[in-house]
């Protein structure tokens, strides 16, 4: 069986891969996810858990927030710093984030929320936050009712995100209340090398012995090539984002 903390831990390997070939997060969801710190910050502090190389990070400096950054991978927050300077980074995890009590507006955890384990990144997001407050969770997905987007997902091995999600809305504990939800669908213009990076950006490649990441090579051209992705020539390649958020109440332990 894998590790799946082998698995978490393996994206430093392929960082230029993953800034590449993932995509990053929309204006209108990350304004969502902020929405409830919108009445206590003006410029709200907002950690980003399971940051990466810095693709939600970006959009929340963008959306106005002052951003801090954690995750477990140092290559990921090296590479995190070369593209957002001024951004503070922490190595950490879900389950153990190196801030003080009460100290950020919103931790947001953008294709993360599935490799931690809920119950203790519940308790410490509420540790961390102030009262009031919000933990946002974040995934794009491919759209896999188009055709094409399912046979590179049998390709090329479903995620961890995409079997919890499958299942309902991920799982949130104390001292949250009830999850609200919010859905996008948009596309995003790839080339057929920002295809190839993506694919080979995920965990499940990464760590793949060389036969199986040969067949995945060899599988995903072919695909490539029938659908036109071609040299320099783009394809729509569609997503759904599934964003979610919960607010601390007033007054709750954690």
């Amino acid at each position: 069986m894998t590790d799946p903390l082998k698995l978490a831990r393996s994206f430093g390997r392929a960082v230029d891969a993953y800034d590449r070939g993932r995509p990053g997060y929309g204006a209108d969801a990350v304004a969502w996810l902020l929405e409830p710190v919108a009445s206590v910050a003006r410029r709200p502090r907002v950690a980003d858990v399971g940051a990466g190389t810095g693709k939600l990070t970006r959009a929340l400096v963008d959306a106005g927030a002052e951003a801090v950054a954690i995750d477990p991978d140092a290559e990921m927050l090296a590479a995190l710093r070369d593209t957002t300077p001024g951004v503070p980074t922490f190595v950490g995890t879900g389950e153990r984030m190196p801030l003080p009590d009460a100290s950020v507006d919103a931790v947001v955890f953008g294709q993360a929320w599935h490799w931690v384990d809920a119950a203790a990144a519940s308790t410490e997001a509420g540790r961390v936050l102030r009262d009031g407050v919000a933990l946002g969770l974040v995934w794009n997905l491919r759209d896999e009712t188009v055709p094409w987007v399912a046979r590179l997902t049998r390709i090329m091995r479903g995620s961890h995100a995409e079997e919890l999600l499958a299942e309902g809305d991920p799982p949130v504990h104390a001292p949250f209340g009830a999850l609200e939800r919010r859905s996008w669908s948009w596309t995003r213009p790839v080339s057929r090398d920002d295809l190839r990076a993506m694919v080979f950006s995920r965990s499940y490649v990464i760590t793949a012995p060389e036969a199986e990441r040969a067949r995945i090579e060899r599988e995903i051209a072919e695909l490539f090539d029938e659908i036109g992705a071609v040299g320099d020539t783009e394809v729509d390649l569609p997503y759904v984002t599934h964003a979610y958020r919960a607010v601390k109440p007033a007054g709750a332990s954690g």
